[in-house]
């Protein structure tokens, strides 16, 4: 990756272009005694991030919740002077529980789709990722193309941009709770394939993973992540001046490589 040394100017103008993502609607606030969303937060002490359990992105290990996401979170709290807090939701009802005060933002590989940025304010997309239909290892061969696929029956994570992609290809599919429950789904042979993130997929089949007879076989659509907060939140904008001064200062590659997604981290310093 390589590394641009920027001004801070240049990271404020670049975090005010981005930030626009949703800025159309009812601000979440309106009327509240908070003048702003980092007010509200500040006040509070902490921000709550919502996740869902997705490996290497975010995940529990001895009690804690870790990931390239998690971590970052994390440092973006520290940044702000307020403490973190994780909460796993229901990924279908993510905007709601944004609107609601449940949590301050969706951090966990969401993909920036029109309808993410109609309802959220987002952040700069800060990795790339695809959508990969998983299969067991003894029916891969015969899958050439996505065509191929059209009878299966698929396990997906509701309110992804998996089931999207299956709802537009009339496919058949179950809707699960999280990507983690749709492999399961597809191990157990309660299903015969899965759609889920291929950065998910990197880092839980295959031999030696946790689901070593599955496998990753055809790529549905590419995409880019971004972390979502309620409509004309302020925080997007300081999240984006976060995230470019740490791909400045060399942070968000070395977290990345801990957790083996430093391939896919965009290069937000690129002009």
């Amino acid at each position: 990756m390589k590394k641009r040394i920027k001004k801070v100017c240049v990271w404020l103008l670049l975090a005010a272009a981005f930030v626009g993502c949703g800025q159309n609607g009812e601000d979440a606030f309106a009327g509240s005694r908070y003048d702003s969303d980092l007010d509200y937060i500040m006040d509070k002490g902490s921000l709550t991030v919502g996740v869902t359990e997705f490996e290497p992105l975010d995940y529990m290990q001895d009690g804690e919740w870790v990931g390239f996401d998690a971590d970052m979170a994390g440092l973006f709290a520290q940044n702000l002077g307020v403490s973190v807090q994780f909460v796993e939701i229901d990924w279908d009802k993510k905007v709601s529980l944004l609107n609601n005060g449940t949590i301050d933002c969706v951090w966990n590989g969401m993909t920036l789709t029109d309808e993410v940025q109609a309802d959220m304010s987002c952040s700069l997309a800060y990795l790339n990722n695809a959508q990969i239909i998983v299969v067991p290892v003894k029916n891969s061969g015969q899958l050439q193309t996505v065509e191929d696929c059209m009878h299966l029956l698929f396990a997906v994570e509701a309110g992804s941009a998996g089931e999207q992609e299956l709802k537009d290809r009339n496919y058949r599919y179950t809707a699960t709770g999280t990507q983690l429950s749709a492999l399961q789904n597809v191990a157990s042979g309660k299903a015969d394939a899965a759609v889920i993130d291929a950065i998910m997929a990197g880092s839980l089949i295959g031999s030696g993973k946790q689901f070593e007879n599955l496998v990753g076989t055809l790529t549905l659509s590419s995409e880019e992540y971004g972390i979502g907060f309620r409509k004309n939140s302020d925080l997007a904008e300081q999240l984006n001046v976060f995230w470019l001064k740490n791909m400045e200062n060399g942070t968000v590659e070395a977290v990345a490589e801990q957790y083996g997604v430093q391939a896919a981290v965009i290069d937000t310093m690129q002009p």
